[in-house]
């Protein structure tokens, strides 16, 4: 950060270190999911309860939660997490930040590299993660389409300025939002394919920036 402040729970915690925002129940899962190839599925989940000092038998209740709400990982639990599929490494990443009992998680770009089968899968999961455990997610996510159809409130930023904010139900229904993000605006001539011309248009515009 160059400037202003970052706040969580009426604490600022710019200036903290990853250690310290990780005991105060915030979790970053990386983009490009990053997990630790020579160890099972099963090793890198319980990876994420390191810091836990709640016992065994809460860390294996907590294990066992992670597992109904991605069977996959159950059946794939023994394989090393080098030789499982894009999804299943998504998937492992985020049950291992879910192992720390997280307040909030952080999930950076969950749909890059994986078929749209799997994206609309591992949305699912996370909708229902959020609601039923009570688990906050920040998504930073360039599907755009995907991202308002599952997040409740949206920020649109441009070259990283946030350049509008809102409901996401009102951003999908926004026509900007539509014509340059969800790919379902008209170029000038009517017709539903946009021109390299009509773009050029827009950037000089800037209309959300005027």
């Amino acid at each position: 950060m160059t400037k202003g402040s970052v706040e969580y729970k009426g604490e600022r915690i710019e200036k903290l270190s990853p250690a310290d925002m990780v005991e105060r129940g915030v979790i970053q899962v990386m983009e490009g999911r990053h997990c630790f190839a020579h160890l099972t599925i099963e090793e890198n989940l319980l990876t994420g309860a390191y810091t836990r000092q709640d016992g065994k038998a809460a860390i294996a209740q907590t294990l066992e939660k992670v597992y109904n709400y991605f069977p996959r990982l159950k059946t794939r639990r023994g394989s090393q997490a080098a030789y499982t599929s894009g999804g299943e490494q998504q998937m492992c990443a985020i049950g291992r930040a879910l192992m720390a009992n997280p307040k909030m998680v952080l999930l950076d770009e969950p749909s890059m590299g994986l078929a749209p089968q799997i994206v609309e899968e591992v949305f699912e999961i996370v909708k229902d993660l959020n609601t039923k455990e009570r688990v906050t997610f920040l998504l930073a996510e360039q599907n755009t389409n995907m991202a308002l159809r599952y997040a409740d409130y949206g920020y649109i930023l441009e070259s990283g300025r946030i350049v509008m904010d809102g409901k996401a139900s009102d951003l999908r229904e926004n026509e900007d939002v539509k014509e340059f993000y969800l790919g379902m605006g008209r170029s000038q001539d009517g017709s539903d394919r946009k021109s390299f011309r009509d773009v050029k248009s827009y950037r000089r515009r800037k209309r959300w920036l005027a």
